[in-house]
């Protein structure tokens, strides 16, 4: 039994959320926390397929055979379809991927709780596309869509610096920088107790974003600032900027203004707002803050970030 094995990172957008797919320069982080993906050859045509979460449960399995993988690709109803999709669009890019007669058992593990928002899709994305050889960001393009962010972070072990370039979205940069902050013992990700979709987030930026242009200037330079800060007070008011700046442009309430009004130190959303995590500042670990108020889930930056 031939067997193969695919690893990708989770990862969080610090700062270029939304604004990253009109050619806003982002910093994302790769987490600590991902998916793996292990594949077994066997006998018959088809896959069989099973998904673990962190505590080892199944989650999602299916048994389909290779023949209703084909190369037209419909639009998803539920986990199967959507695994379908992956699998023709992946065949799509590359031929000769599952056509050699034989099936294969796929083993899936996350190692954090699917609802964190970490990227249990963008994982799994580079982790087929690794086992079928072919462009990750392609097959995101054609299943999930979105800034391909997240596809550089699964393939990144260090921070990067991820751009596209305003005329031509198939141009993107993923640059490998030294952000490593020497205030990251006050730095803390807090889950918001919900699941944001990111696509979802997407359209509700494209249909109130207002004028992205000049916005798109002082995001750049937020991000090469917070990549070069040397201290918490700098960094607290670059995040606070940049919470306003994207605020105004999609027409939203920042987060710490709607939820956390009484907060002492800083709070910024990162990826799609309103759900998900938050980074938090606090010079104290802010733990009894958060729970009072119902979010149980706070990560030290060191226990979060690869």
């Amino acid at each position: 039994m031939n067997s193969n094995k695919f690893y990708s990172n989770g990862k969080l957008l610090l700062t270029g959320e939304y604004a990253v797919l009109d050619g806003a320069l982002a910093l994302a982080i790769p987490t600590k926390f991902g998916q793996l993906l292990e594949i077994n050859s066997i006998d018959k045509p088809k896959i069989i397929w099973k998904s673990f979460d962190e505590t080892d449960a199944i989650w999602f399995e299916s048994n389909f055979a290779i023949e209703n993988i084909g190369n037209e690709t419909k639009a998803p109803n539920n986990i199967e379809d959507r695994l379908i999709q992956i699998l023709c669009s992946a065949r799509s890019l590359n031929p000769r991927f599952l056509s050699d007669n034989q099936g294969y058992q796929a083993t899936t593990k996350l190692t954090f709780p699917k609802h964190w928002g970490l990227g249990t899709s963008s994982t799994l994305i580079n982790n087929i596309a690794q086992w079928a050889q072919v462009d990750p960001y392609k097959l995101l393009e054609l299943t999930f869509g979105g800034s391909g962010y997240d596809i550089a972070c699964a393939k990144n072990n260090t921070p990067i610096t991820y751009q596209l370039a305003s005329n031509n979205k198939e141009k993107r940069v993923a640059k490998s920088v030294d952000f490593n902050p020497s205030f990251k013992e006050n730095i803390f990700f807090v889950y918001l107790n919900k699941k944001q979709n990111s696509r979802e987030g997407i359209k509700h930026y494209h249909a109130n974003k207002q004028n992205a242009t000049s916005c798109i200037k002082d995001i750049n330079l937020i991000t090469e600032k917070v990549i070069s800060c040397k201290n918490l007070e700098d960094f607290e008011y670059l995040i606070d900027k940049h919470e306003n700046i994207i605020g105004d442009l999609t027409n939203q309430t920042p987060i710490k203004r709607l939820l956390f009004n009484d907060y002492k130190g800083s709070i910024k959303s990162l990826g799609a707002w309103g759900g998900d995590f938050i980074m938090v500042t606090s010079r104290t670990n802010p733990e009894a803050y958060f729970k009072e108020k119902g979010f149980n889930t706070i990560i030290p930056y060191e226990k979060m970030v690869l």
